[in-house]
């Protein structure tokens, strides 16, 4: 039924926005959280129960501006910069999604939550999972859009999709080959993963190409890519002590993963609901924010 609801929802605000607000109005606060050996970019805004938005590469918790002033209305809203990216500090190391969700307890005992939603796009996915996994009492529902976890289901069937030549770029010279060239390099996986690349403002990619190209960010960045094979071995030692319990929605957006999110996540979690966005590629909140809120919506409340 929830499958069918969602699929209704989803046709009926299929129409998506075109504009990106990226800066978060003034109800909502920022805090500088320290936890685990890294400085936490926070915004919180509204009051009731807690929801966490995890954002991915090539983008920051500015990402979410739309989702997060529409369910600070009856929600506690969290949004991190995940370590390493946006305005969170860069540290030598701890990019492994198992260190990065001993971030996220940090940031949620710091501000006095206890369990929360969470919803994740991308590499938010893989901390989100870690997180749950490790904290599952903390954990209401879980929703994780458009992107693998890594060494769960078809992780390495994935990993040989051409489009994903990032996992595995790296070496000594891949930060000379992008320095000063951060917008070049980010321009690729914008064009590339969308359905239709417009949507992917000129605006939101000249903000997020500045907060790439701060010192140390495109250092952070591939090193979230260079854990992934520990996070494979992590989340296999998770899996083989259960799956996860808590209610999942597995979004993909229609020309993207669509519906092999949910194939994907009946893999690590037991009780799974699927939802596509339509009109979308992988950058659901640029190419259709209203559908994803809508979807993400329904299935939290």
């Amino acid at each position: 039924m929830l499958r069918n609801l969602l699929a209704v929802i989803a046709a009926l605000v299929a129409s998506p926005c075109t504009a990106q607000e990226l800066s978060y109005p003034a109800t909502f606060t920022t805090r500088e959280i320290a936890t685990n050996g890294a400085t936490i970019h926070v915004r919180v805004g509204g009051k009731g129960p807690a929801i966490l938005l995890l954002h991915g590469y090539g983008e920051t918790g500015d990402m979410w501006v739309p989702m997060a002033v529409e369910f600070a209305q009856k929600h506690t809203v969290v949004v991190p910069d995940l370590r390493g990216l946006g305005l969170s500090s860069k540290p030598a190391g701890g990019y492994d999604k198992k260190t990065q969700a001993v971030d996220v307890v940090g940031v949620l005992d710091t501000l006095n939550l206890g369990r929360v939603d969470v919803v994740a796009h991308d590499i938010g996915n893989m901390v989100a999972y870690a997180f749950a996994a490790q904290y599952p009492d903390r954990v209401r529902k879980l929703v994780v859009i458009d992107a693998p976890i890594p060494g769960i289901g078809p992780w390495e069937e994935i990993l040989k999709n051409p489009l994903l030549w990032h996992f595995r770029f790296g070496g000594p010279d891949m930060e000379r080959l992008v320095a000063g060239r951060e917008r070049i390099y980010l321009d690729r996986f914008w064009n590339e993963f969308s359905a239709t690349p417009a949507r992917f403002s000129e605006a939101a990619r000249e903000h997020y190409a500045k907060l790439y190209a701060l010192p140390g960010a495109m250092h952070s960045g591939f090193a979230q890519f260079a854990a992934f094979d520990q996070d494979a071995a992590d989340n296999k030692a998770f899996l083989a002590n259960g799956k996860l319990s808590m209610p999942v929605l597995a979004v993909g957006g229609e020309k993207s993963f669509g519906p092999m999110m949910a194939t994907i996540m009946r893999f690590a979690a037991n009780d799974v609901h699927e939802a596509v966005v339509p009109e979308s590629g992988h950058w659901i909140m640029e190419e259709n924010p209203r559908a994803t809120i809508e979807i993400v919506r329904a299935f939290l409340e």
